[in-house]
């Protein structure tokens, strides 16, 4: 959210890898102190008391995850280089946790999704918009986002 300019106030991480790459560090993780605060097929919380930031995991398909590295954009955080998703792919990650998540997602991630499209000067009137919404929302989803993006 940062890198496309969009301060939130939570102090999560977020990271999108396969169900076997999150196998390969889920140890690493527990070592570390982290404990699973919940799972699904598309998602796994790891939250730690000694630290302040939760850490949060897309599970996607090695297809999904190819485009995604593929069409990202490279930075250099806390020293590290990671791949960050280009704007489409984090709004269609969002629409997605919302479609398939919890009740709460829809309120954690739609104000995230209207100040990217404000702050980034997304066409929400355009085909293209409109297509990440219904592939990865749903036409209700989109019909919200309308409505609070014309007021």
């Amino acid at each position: 959210m940062n890198f496309y300019k969009v301060t939130r106030g939570t102090r999560d991480v977020d990271f999108l890898m396969t169900k076997d790459d999150f196998k390969k560090i889920e140890k690493a993780l527990i070592e570390a102190g982290y404990a699973e605060d919940f799972a699904t097929n598309v998602a796994v919380r790891m939250s730690n008391v000694k630290e302040s930031a939760d850490v949060d995991f897309m599970i996607v398909d090695e297809a999904t995850r190819d485009k995604i590295l593929e069409e990202g954009q490279k930075a250099k955080i806390a020293g590290s280089e990671l791949v960050i998703p280009s704007l489409n792919h984090l709004i269609a990650l969002k629409l997605h946790a919302i479609k398939h998540g919890s009740k709460n997602r829809l309120w954690k991630d739609m104000p995230d999704i209207i100040d990217l499209i404000k702050i980034n000067k997304v066409d929400f009137n355009g085909a293209e918009f409109k297509g990440i919404c219904l592939k990865f929302g749903t036409a209700e989803i989109y019909k919200d986002i309308l409505g609070v993006l014309k007021r």
